[in-house]
């Protein structure tokens, strides 16, 4: 149930639904919502959300990895692309990120305002036009445009799709969730060295014809998606916040009998509600303060997160297939076979150590995770300074690195988006994730294909050190700063600033407040 008062807490309260007087900024409320989303069982509306959402990160993974394992074909004569092997791993990898970041930050401040359900569809909407576009590439600048403008959708999509998992998913099964879908990225990874092995076969596609189909079927898979999402509800979090108590109301009311009905057992009752002031938006600056003022122990630790598993996920991914032709021999067209068992092994991560981020807890598993993978790595780096591996053996290295460190990178997204007040979730998504992936996604890739290209074992040993070294560093901050948000509601780990100015305007008025 959902209580209104006036502005002020003046003129009476309201129980139920919310009504007029409750939609619009401004007002006082009280409501159980949270809590009513909590205590949910598992159902399928919770299948709905997760495959209507989680889907968005096949096609991240599936972008990358395409781009990774078809550089050396771009690069080949005849191919209808003038661009060089580097150019691919290095220019067009960093303006995808780059426009991840950018549009990260674009439609998280968009999501805040405006809601995560428009903002999700608009977003993958963005992603499928500038796909389409990349298909039809005829020269470098053409496909480093659109490289950008399709990494500007897909981080538009880090932020809408995090904040509404998280919001709509109870607490207790929130960690595995995020992780699990976080870590679907690898799924499409996966499906795009598969996808490679086949487009690049000129049995079958034309030289300058393989890639392009690859690039088009991400968009038939996006469009999918598109088809699915539309079904998936507004955040009610989001909606009672800004003014929309009545639709909060009736959409959880909604999924409450549906669940009733497929269970065959009462629900019961919430324990606790909140108040709250509702709002239309909320500014930078305000975002900004609560960020690094009021909370900054979160935020260096966000920081490190993103950081080290940024560097190094986009400086060593999109390079693999590099790797393994200069130093292994491997044939371009071949590398995909590689890459599918190393996307295996990152599934498997978030997959099986998923449920221990909510039993265990966030501190032990995120430090755990973070340091370990940076130590397997610093020992890859080294038996690959000595010649000691093959493709072989360095694929399998790679697979139980990057076992735990996919689960670890995956708890970066959870972090940021459940310990900071809702209406900065969006926004916090976006921003540590723009910040964390500049400083390793995009100066990553640029440094990593300078080293790989010089063939220099040593060089690329480097680089493997360095994302090692992040990785510990930032493991070692978790250790100190990670947050116990496990099974606990998003309101308990960070008190909502309209729940502040609700605090604040009752303290101001007396007694009669609302």
């Amino acid at each position: 149930m959902t209580a209104i008062g006036h502005d002020g807490g003046q003129g009476g309260r309201r129980d139920g639904a919310g009504g007029g007087a409750g939609n619009g900024p401004g007002r006082t409320i009280t409501t159980d919502v949270p809590a009513r989303l909590d205590r949910l069982p598992w159902s399928r509306w919770h299948w709905m959300i997760v495959i209507g959402l989680g889907t968005v990160w096949i096609l991240d993974g599936l972008e990358v990895t395409v781009v990774g394992n078809i550089a050396s074909r771009l690069s080949e004569p005849g191919s209808g692309l003038p661009i060089t092997d580097a150019q691919v791993t290095g220019m067009a990898a960093a303006l995808y990120v780059a426009g991840a970041c950018t549009g990260a930050l674009f439609f998280g401040w968009l999501t805040d305002r405006y809601g995560r359900k428009k903002l999700f569809l608009i977003t993958l909407g963005v992603y499928l036009a500038a796909t389409a576009l990349t298909a039809i590439s005829f020269s470098a600048w053409w496909f480093f445009l659109f490289r950008f403008l399709t990494g500007f959708g897909i981080g538009g999509e880090y932020a809408a799709i995090n904040s509404a998992i998280d919001e709509l998913i109870p607490s207790k099964y929130r960690g595995r969730v995020d992780l699990v879908i976080n870590g679907s990225f690898w799924l499409g990874a996966m499906g795009g060295s598969l996808l490679s092995v086949l487009m690049l076969n000129t049995n079958f596609f034309a030289l300058n014809v393989g890639w392009r189909l690859t690039f088009a079927l991400g968009v038939v898979l996006g469009l999918v998606i598109l088809l699915v999402r539309r079904n998936v509800p507004e955040s009610p979090r989001w909606m009672f916040i800004h003014g929309r108590a009545e639709g909060a109301e009736e959409l959880v009311a909604a999924a409450e009998r549906r669940i009733e009905d497929e269970t065959g057992r009462r629900l019961p009752e919430p324990d606790q509600a909140i108040t709250i002031r509702t709002r239309k938006s909320t500014g930078f600056i305000e975002i900004a303060r609560t960020l690094f003022r009021a909370y900054p122990r979160r935020a260096f630790l966000g920081l490190a997160l993103f950081i080290g598993q940024a560097f190094l996920y986009n400086a060593i991914t999109f390079g693999f297939g590099s790797i393994l032709v200069k130093f292994f021999g491997v044939p371009s067209g071949d590398t995909g076979y590689y890459f599918t068992v190393i996307a295996f092994g990152n599934f498997l991560g978030p997959l099986l150590l998923s449920r221990l981020f909510d039993t265990v807890g966030r501190q032990p598993m995120i430090s755990g995770t973070y340091i370990l993978s940076g130590v397997l790595l610093f020992i890859t780096a080294w038996m690959f300074g000595n010649g000691w591996l093959n493709a072989t053996t360095m694929t399998a290295c790679w697979c139980v690195v990057l076992f735990f460190a996919s689960a670890g990178a995956s708890s970066a997204y959870l972090t940021v988006s459940e310990v900071f007040p809702m209406e900065t979730r969006a926004l916090a998504i976006a921003f540590f994730y723009a910040i964390g992936t500049a400083a390793g996604g995009i100066s990553g890739p640029l440094i990593f294909s300078e080293l790989t290209a010089s063939g220099v074992v040593a060089d690329t040993a480097l680089a493997f050190s360095i994302g090692a070294s992040l990785m510990v560093a930032a493991g070692l901050v978790a250790v100190f700063l990670a947050i116990p948000a496990e099974r606990r509601l998003l309101e308990d780990i960070a008190e909502p600033l309209s729940a502040r100015a609700a605090a604040t305007s009752a303290s101001a008025t007396g007694p009669t407040g609302g």
